[in-house]
C-alpha cells in the first residue's frame, strides 16, 4: 500500500503548492506540452488520463496506463497543424516480465516553418526556423488486482532563434484503477512538475504548464458504448477569463450592470474544468468517438459565431497488426484540425529470429494482466 500512495501524496503536495490564481493560457513556457499527442487523444477532447484502450499513446497522458498489453507497440503520427506548422509524435512501449514493469518512450516535435526576421523598423535581417521538442521516458508497475502506478521524466527544449532557446526537466506521476468486470476505469495524474534549466534570456525563469487531472471511463454492459469524463486544472477553481470588452454599458450613463459584473458564474467556472464524451464500438473493429471540451469552446470561439468550437470527432479502425486513428477537432470557426495516426503491433508484424525470442520481442501479454 505504501508504494501506491507515494504518487498520491506527491500529487497532493503539488496541489497545495500550486493552488494560486493563474490564467490558463499565455502564462507559461513550453505550452506545447499541453497539445494532444495522438488523434485518438484528440478525439477524446485532448486529454485522456483514464482510458482502457489498447493504445500506447495513452501512456504519455498518464504513465500508469503503460501495461503488459502494450508490449512492443509503436504509435506514429505526422500532421500539418494551422499556418503550416508540423507536428510529429512517436510513442513506443515494452514490457519486461522479469521486472514486472512496463516502459515507454515518447517523442514530440513541433516545427513552425521558416519565419522572416526583421528589426524594429521592419528591415529584413534574414530568417529563422523555430521548433519545440520533448522526449519522455517512463515506467509503470502493478499493485494488487486493479491498480497501476507510474512516473516519467521528460526533457523539453524550445528553440526560437540563435539567441533565444530554453530547456526544462519535468516529471509526471500517475495512478490508474481498472476493473474489467464492472467496466470502471479511473485515473489521476500530476503533469509537468519541474522547472526550466535554461532560460530564453538569462535570469528570466518562466513557469512551466503544471496540471492536475482526473479521469473516469465507464464501459456499459449491454451496449457497445463507453462514456468518459476528464477533469483538468484541479489546482485552481477559477480559470474563467473575464473579458472587459464583453461588458457593455446598460444605461444612459454608459455604466455596466453591476450585478452582471459581480456574478459568481459558478456553472461556467465548473464547466470549464470538464471534458466529456462517448465512444461507440462496432464489431470490435471500428470505434466512433465524440467529445466536448468546454474550456476550448469558451476561449477559442467567437461569441456571435461559436460554430462547433470545443467539439471533436474520431474514428478508429482496428486490424490485426495496425490501428488507424483519425480525428477532427474544432478549435475555431476558421476551420477544423484533421489528424491521422498509425498504431503498429511490431510483435505481430515481424520477428527478430533467435535474438527476438531471447528478448521476448514476439511475446503477447494480457492487456490488463
Amino acid at each position: 500500500m505504501r508504494k501506491l500512495w507515494m504518487p498520491v501524496a506527491l500529487m497532493l503536495c503539488l496541489l497545495c503548492n500550486r493552488a494560486m490564481p493563474q490564467v490558463t493560457g499565455g502564462q507559461f513556457a513550453f505550452e506545447y506540452l499541453r497539445l494532444s499527442n495522438s488523434p485518438a487523444v484528440s478525439a477524446m477532447g485532448g486529454i485522456s488520463v483514464a482510458c482502457p484502450d489498447n493504445d500506447i499513446a495513452l501512456a504519455a497522458q498518464n504513465p500508469a496506463l503503460m501495461r503488459p498489453g502494450l508490449h512492443n507497440q509503436l504509435d506514429v503520427d505526422y500532421n500539418s497543424y494551422y499556418a503550416g506548422i508540423s507536428i510529429q509524435n512517436l510513442q513506443y512501449g515494452y514490457y519486461v516480465p522479469k521486472l514486472d514493469a512496463g516502459f515507454f518512450l515518447a517523442v514530440q516535435h513541433i516545427g513552425y516553418g521558416t519565419i522572416t526576421q526583421t528589426d524594429n523598423t521592419g528591415t529584413v535581417e534574414g530568417s529563422f526556423s523555430p521548433y519545440d521538442y520533448a522526449m519522455t521516458f517512463g515506467a509503470s508497475k502493478k499493485y494488487g488486482d486493479h491498480w497501476r502506478y507510474g512516473a516519467d521524466v521528460k526533457g523539453a527544449y524550445s528553440f526560437l532563434n540563435a539567441g533565444a532557446a530554453a530547456a526544462a526537466v519535468l516529471v509526471d506521476v500517475g495512478i490508474n484503477y481498472n476493473d474489467t468486470v464492472s467496466g470502471w476505469d479511473f485515473g489521476a495524474v500530476a503533469k509537468n512538475m519541474g522547472s526550466m534549466v535554461k532560460d530564453y534570456t538569462t535570469g528570466n525563469q518562466e513557469p512551466v504548464p503544471f496540471d492536475l487531472q482526473l479521469g473516469v471511463y465507464k464501459t456499459l454492459k449491454h451496449v457497445p458504448l463507453r462514456l468518459f469524463m476528464t477533469v483538468h486544472h484541479l489546482y485552481e477553481w477559477d480559470i474563467r477569463y473575464d473579458d472587459p470588452n464583453l461588458i457593455t454599458p446598460t444605461n444612459i450613463l454608459g455604466t455596466a450592470d453591476t450585478a452582471k459584473k459581480n456574478a459568481s458564474y459558478f456553472g461556467d467556472k465548473l464547466m470549464r474544468h470538464l471534458i466529456f464524451g462517448a465512444e461507440l464500438s462496432l464489431a470490435k473493429k471500428l470505434t466512433i468517438t465524440v467529445s466536448y471540451n468546454d474550456l476550448q469552446r469558451e476561449e477559442l470561439s467567437i461569441s456571435d459565431k461559436p460554430g462547433m468550437a470545443g467539439f471533436a470527432l474520431g474514428i478508429g479502425l482496428h486490424l490485426k497488426t495496425i490501428d488507424i486513428h483519425y480525428a477532427r477537432t474544432y478549435y475555431h470557426i476558421a476551420g477544423p484540425y484533421n489528424e491521422i495516426g498509425f498504431n503498429l503491433a511490431l510483435n505481430r508484424m515481424f520477428g527478430l529470429g533467435q535474438w527476438g525470442e531471447k528478448v521476448g520481442w514476439n511475446k503477447e501479454y494480457e492487456d490488463w494482466d
